[in-house]
């Protein structure tokens, strides 16, 4: 499970809306709302790249698209790992002489 967020959503927009409608610096307008300056900065590259105006960052859908195709990949994985050490038992059975009980 991820760490829980220490801004709420509402504040994240909001900061946001305020650098790109106001354009003061990221820093004043991080420090007005009691925000960590480098926080703020990744929140309005996101939204940058969420719009399609940056190329250097994925948008939040590819990303969460990206963590789902990695837990996906992790699970297949695990699948083929259990498959394998099951063919390679029934392999063995398969090649065990069968002896009959003595009577």
């Amino acid at each position: 499970m991820a760490a829980p967020r220490k801004y709420p959503d509402e504040l994240r927009e909001r900061a946001v809306r305020e650098v790109r409608t106001t354009g003061r610096p990221i820093a004043h307008v991080a420090k007005d709302l009691g925000i960590h300056k480098e926080a703020l900065r990744g929140w309005v590259r996101q939204a940058e790249a969420d719009r399609g105006e940056r190329d250097d960052r994925l948008t939040t859908a590819e990303r969460e698209e990206l963590r789902q195709l990695r837990k996906e990949n992790a699970e297949l994985k695990r699948s083929n790992e259990i498959l394998k050490a099951a063919s390679v038992f029934f392999a063995q059975e398969i090649d065990r002489p069968r002896t009959r009980p003595s009577r």
